[in-house]
Formats: C-alpha cells, structure tokens, sequence
C-alpha cells in the first residue's frame, strides 16, 4: 500500500479555467481537454526599447552595482498569465531558453480579498482561484532551475490555502521559509485588529541545491565593533568566554580550571558553567591576543570575534521589518514620483523589498520572473540589479499606463527613487576626528541626545563645554550612492490570438478567424512542439522537430502538394502535412511515399474534442 500525501480538495479541482474576458480576472470552467484551454499561444513582437548608460559624475559615489553591464535580454508580455507560462513551457523556441533555466520566481497574484481594485479584479472564488494558481504554479516549476526558488506573496485570506497547494506541486520537503513583511506601521483603528503583515512564502525547486547557493543579506555596518585595545587586526567585538554545562553528568571537566587574568585575578568559571576552551586552548588565544580582560587586565575573559573574520554576510531571517525593506506608503510615494498626476497603483510593493528577495535568490545575469507584473516593480528592481527578466500583465491599461511606461524609465534612467540611490553613509565632518570606538553614528546619537537634553536652557547652549562637545561630535553624510546608470533594454510581445475554438451549439472545434497566414503556421507549429524554420531563408517547409518536416497550408492538401514537397526532404526525414481540407487518398498516398508521414486535417485532427465524448 503506497502512503497517501496530505493534498487539498476543491470544488471543481478537475477542471480547467479558460478566460471568458479578455483584459479581466474573468473564467470559465471547463473540461481539460477543451482546445480552449488546450491550445498553446505564441508570442507576437513588438518593439524592442533599448537605454543607454550614463557616464559617472564626481558629485556622486557609485557602487560595485552601478557598474555592470546593463541586461538586455529581457522579455515583457502583454497577455494572461497561464497562457504567457504555458508559452514560455511549450513553445519550443521559448522553452529552449526558459525551461529549467528560470533562478528566482516571485509572484504578488491577486490576493482574492473580494474588494474590487481599480487595476484588476481581486474578488474571486476560492475554487477559482486555487485552480487558477494551480495551473500557474505547475508551469512555473517546469521553468525554475535545479537551483531556484519561488517566493508567492500573500496575505492572511489565502496564505493558508497556498501552503498546502504549494506542498502539493514543489513538495514538502522543498518548503524554505514563511517570510513575515512589515507593510504598514500606522494602525487602523476602524478594524477589529489592524493587519500590519502580509506573507511571503518561499519553496525551492531542489532545497538541497537552493541551500547551497543563497545570497548571505550584506553586513551595511560595523556597529558594535571597536577597537579599545588597537589591535592591528581592526574593529572586534566580544563574546563571553564561558558554556553551559549539566554538573550532574561531570561533563567537560578538562574546561573547569582556574585563570589569571593579566590584572593578578584569578578566575574560576561561575556556577553551572565551564571555560569555552580547554585551559592549552586559552593559553593559545591569551598568547594571540584574542581574549579580553577589560582596560584594566582584571575583568573576566571575553573572547574577540573581528570584524575582518566574520562571515561576509547575515544569514537572511523570516521577519523583515519597514525600516529594512519599506512599506506599502513607500511604494506608492514611489509610484507617484515616477508618474506625478496619475493616481497612484493599488498594491504596488517598494523595491527595497524586491530587492532583498532578488540578492538572496539570485545573482547577476541569472534570470527573473514575475508572472503578475502589476506596476512593474519585480522587472525594474531586477533591471537595477543586472539580471535578466520575463514579465506579463494582463490588463492593457495597467500595461500600457505603469509596467512598459515605467521600464521605459528604468532603461533610460529617468526613475532615479527606489534602490537607484541611496544617502550617503554618515561620516565625521570635515576636520574632526572621533575617538577610538565611537562611530559616527555613536555620535550622531550623543549629539541628538545633548540637543533634546539642551533644547529649553539657554545658559546650557551657551556653555562653551557643551559647544566643544557638538563640535567634538559634529558629522555629515559622504557622497550620495549611485547603484543604477540607466541602460539595457527589453523585448515587448503580445500573446497572438486563438486560432481554435469550440461552439457548443455545433459540438465541434472550430479555426478562428485570425487563423490564417503566419498566425496559422505559428499556432500549429507551436502546438505540434516544432521549432520555426528561420523566415529570412528559403524553407519550402514552416518548422521542424527532430527529422519531421511541418508544412502548413491554408487551403487544400493534394497529391500534386505532396508531390511539390517530395524534392525537399532527405533519406530519414519525414513530413507532417497540415491542411485546412484534404482530398481523399491523400493520407495514405503520402503515407505510403514517405513512410512515417501523416496528414492533419485543421482543426479536426489537432483538438479531436466534443462536449459528448465527457457525457
């Protein structure tokens, strides 16, 4: 008997949703094998927008950041997003390039809160939405590398539900974390309790190899670190130099011994502990310098941990406060710097909240994707950071008005907010020199302290100790901090439109029409799994796959079109033969000539499907 995972059941969970509105969260549901659902879409390409990267200034500093080369080989799709995954996943050309290729997947879907935004649709169903989420996520791992991880942002209404789902299609054993976000700090007093978070749930394809690559977050500074004694091995910090240990098992007695200190003390370890180290271990550290006893010699030992031998970075965590990545304010002030009159977008989130997500999951050149592009802040984060990216938006007006006009401005550095810039660290000012240990920010603080401790006693301002005291404390910022240039660029696409349909009145599949020309050839090709032979050369035949041949008419398949092809295909090769009609005894003719050659009627032979054969 094979054991039986823990999955969720819903209404309709053996269904499959098709849109019944272009443009809007609007579904239909239907059987699986519907070509409606079935069919593959390709893309169409539009314009490519292409920036350039500005020199540097001397009026600004600029990280290692801003000095990458701008990616441009970036993909932005107006168009649903199961049907933009399905492309990315089944169009051969497409698939070549993204399948098990995709690092990092993050993903703000609608969080189905029933209230209706002004940009989309955000009150379906449960079922609806879990089926939706379903089929997306189930594309999306086919695209994620070995090595990869997806982050799906929630909050409380159906974050339960996704764990589980999410269990079911990466695996339990792939689950990372559930980070806690910080989105708000002010309250909501009209609320029975003022929701302040929202989650955001990380899986990883193989967590084994995710485990292997993550990002460590950077260390942005020293605080805690001095350095009272000048060691010449830089600013340190201290730990105590004892252990717990269980007196009732007699363990580690070879690190229970009595020290003396270079003050003269003498020093046992304190009740229920031991020394870290064993007495030959201490005497080696002692000899280095690595222990401290306090100014005077007679303190107890600490053990010194330098700033130059710790680990490079932090270990991420799963709680993310405002003041680390931002709030929902600060990405709609972002919003509305870059689009000034425009209302701004409902649910954007700040970049410095992408952007940690992007660092830890992701390196440069590695490519990102968002499937729910929204206001475009995953692509533009993902842009500033030199990786590459893939994104879709399924309503026009949000494509056209926020995610293709606000990458426009990333490219061409116009949108200087979010993680483009950012202040300068504070630094002694000019002509003051701080003493030992006292960082500037240590000194920012005694000063703020002395102003609110001076603020309603004049005599005080005037003391000229107090003076020499501001003096003595006085800093500045250094140079505003360039991490983006601007440069690089992306493809703009569009999903090309169904060339297959059903009538229920007529229980048949039937062409569309915008299924002619090239929009044909690509459909059935795609939809065939062939790979497109290359328009600017002389191909009798559309695409191929392997040693099949695919040509596509519109229009009859004679035996004199058969005949035509012949000259064109080598010993081993094959032909797939597509038509809109086909004469009789043409399939076996061409079956016989050929062997391993087969003729589809369009549509009947690509979707054989009817309401009657589910009955």
């Amino acid at each position: 008997m094979t054991a039986q995972r823990l999955q969720l059941t819903w209404y309709n969970k053996d269904k499959a949703l098709i849109s019944s509105e272009t443009g809007k969260y609007s579904y239909l549901w239907v059987d699986p094998s519907d070509p409606r659902y079935c069919e593959t879409h390709t893309l169409v390409y539009d314009n490519f927008v292409r920036g350039q990267q500005l020199p540097k200034s001397a009026e600004f500093e600029y990280s290692k950041r801003a000095d990458q080369e701008p990616q441009d080989d970036n993909l932005l799709i107006l168009g649903e997003s199961g049907d933009v995954l399905e492309a990315l996943t089944r169009v051969p050309e497409l698939a070549e390039k993204y399948v098990g290729k995709v690092k990092l997947i993050y993903i703000d879907p609608p969080f189905n809160t029933s209230q209706a935004f002004a940009d989309y649709e955000d009150n379906l169903e449960h079922s609806v939405w879990l089926t939706m989420m379903r089929d997306r996520l189930s594309y999306m791992r086919k695209l994620l590398s070995s090595d990869g991880s997806i982050w799906v942002h929630l909050d409380d209404v159906e974050v339960h539900r996704m764990r589980v789902l999410l269990d079911e299609i990466f695996g339990a054993g792939n689950f990372i974390c559930d980070v806690i976000w910080e989105k708000r700090t002010t309250r909501e007093n009209r609320s029975v309790m003022s929701v302040s978070t929202d989650f955001i749930l990380v899986y990883a394809k193989k967590s084994s190899c995710w485990a292997k690559v993550r990002n460590l977050l950077p260390r942005d500074n020293l605080s805690g670190y001095s350095n009272p004694d000048r060691d010449p091995r830089g600013p340190w910090t201290s730990v105590p130099f004892t252990a717990q240990f269980n007196p009732a098992e007699n363990e580690r007695r070879s690190q229970r011994y009595t020290l003396t200190t270079p003050g003269g003390a003498h020093l046992k370890p304190p009740p229920g502990s031991v020394w870290r180290f064993t007495e030959s271990r201490y005497n080696e550290l002692k000899a280095d310098n690595r222990i401290w006893f306090g100014a005077d010699g007679k303190a107890g030992p600490r053990l010194k941990k330098f700033a130059s031998e710790v680990q490079e970075g932090l270990v991420p965590h799963t709680l993310w406060s405002a003041s680390e990545v931002g709030t929902t304010d600060t990405s709609k002030r972002e919003i509305q710097a870059l689009f000034p009159g425009l209302a701004a977008f409902s649910t954007p989130k700040p970049e410095r909240l992408l952007e940690r997500i992007i660092h830890i999951g992701s390196n440069p050149g590695d490519i990102v994707l968002d499937a729910f592009a929204g206001s475009g802040t995953t692509a533009a984060v993902a842009q500033k950071m030199g990786r590459r990216w893939v994104t879709c938006e399924l309503v026009k007006d949000t494509f056209e008005r926020f995610t293709k006009a606000r990458l426009e401005k990333v490219v061409d550095d116009k949108d200087q907010g979010g993680v483009s810039r950012k202040r300068g660290s504070r630094i002694a000012a000019d002509g003051v020199e701080l003493p030992e240990g006292i960082s500037a920010e240590d000194a920012a603080k005694f000063t703020n302290v002395l102003n609110k401790l001076t603020a309603g006693d004049s005599e005080a301002k005037k003391d000229p100790r107090i003076k020499a005291l501001k003096s003595a404390s006085k800093t500045e910022y250094a140079k505003e901090v360039v991490n983006w240039r601007g440069g690089g660029g992306f493809q703009v696409a569009h999903l090309s439109p169904a060339c297959f349909d059903y009538d229920p009145e007529l229980d048949r599949v039937l062409l569309t029409p915008e299924a002619t020309g090239q929009t044909l050839v690509e459909s059935v090709a795609a939809n065939l799994g062939f790979t497109l032979l290359r328009a600017d050369e002389d191909y009798v035949f559309d695409a191929r796959r392997g040693n099949a041949l695919l040509k596509v008419v519109e229009g009859v398949a004679t035996v004199e079109l058969v005949d035509s092809l012949l000259p064109n295909v080598h010993p081993g090769e094959t032909i797939v033969l597509a038509a809109t009609a086909v004469m009789d005894g043409v399939r076996q003719y061409l079956r016989n000539i050929v062997k391993g050659s087969r003729v589809i009627a369009l549509p009947d032979d690509m979707f054989q499907y009817c309401k009657g054969d589910d009955l």
